[in-house]
């Protein structure tokens, strides 16, 4: 289980509410928030990009220890609650790195940017990163932008 926001008693409902203003506020826009699949997802579009930030919504809650906690449903609602805080956090401090000009829209969003073909920036990205490091096969360290490839 995280730790971030236990024992809130902020609902999921109340989360996602939060993050579609959120999102909205900062100029997105169709922002919505889905549970679907045993995922949580969080779709909009901003500057023409479209985006979608997913998170796995637990279904089984163990405690440190390994075992099953006294309250099983309790628990799962708990640690549903916290990965919908956890979204919002994410997204407002994505949001405020965009507007203080620390990143650009695109650096701050760019694992979870939606290619043409349905997947994410991150998921077709991964695994070429992933084969990269098995097989060594890396660019210099010190390329520089400009520098050629």
């Amino acid at each position: 289980m995280i730790t971030y926001a236990r024992g809130t008693l902020v609902s999921p409902a109340r989360s996602r509410e939060e993050i579609e203003r959120t999102l909205a506020r900062f100029g997105a826009r169709d922002p919505l928030c889905i549970t679907w699949k045993g995922k949580a997802a969080v779709i909009f579009e901003f500057n023409g990009k479209r985006v979608r930030i997913d998170a796995d919504l637990p279904t089984e809650v163990r405690t440190p220890k390994g075992r099953k906690p006294l309250h099983p449903e309790q628990a799962l609602d708990e640690a549903q609650r916290q990965i919908w805080r956890a979204i919002l956090v994410s997204v407002k401090g994505r949001l405020t790195e965009v507007e203080a000009g620390i990143k650009t829209f695109e650096e701050a969003f760019i694992g979870d940017i939606l290619l043409p073909n349905g997947q994410t920036v991150g998921e077709f990205v991964i695994p070429k990163i992933e084969q990269a490091y098995l097989t060594g096969d890396m660019p210099p360290l010190l390329l520089l932008p400009g520098a050629g490839q």
